[in-house]
């Protein structure tokens, strides 16, 4: 399976959110943190982002979306 990365544009395009939005996001654990694919060069894995997309589309919680946070960052581990 290929796996898609989205820098910075892409993802906000998709999440309809700014980008200080999108890092308090982070900051408070409701989006997955970036990955680094270069020198000053980071994105996010396109299927991580559809996932958090659908579960607010769905009307999960802020502790749902926080449990698949973490689940999408502790699969990224166990992945390699």
């Amino acid at each position: 399976m290929a796996i898609t990365i989205l820098r910075l544009p892409s993802v906000l395009a998709k999440r309809g959110r700014s980008r200080s939005a999108h890092y308090l996001d982070i900051q408070d654990g409701l989006f997955t943190s970036p990955i680094s694919i270069g020198y000053r060069a980071v994105g996010w894995p396109e299927h991580e982002v559809d996932a958090i997309n659908s579960a607010r589309i769905a009307g999960k919680s802020e502790t749902e979306i926080r449990a698949l946070v973490s689940s999408l960052e502790k699969f990224r581990k166990t992945s390699k």
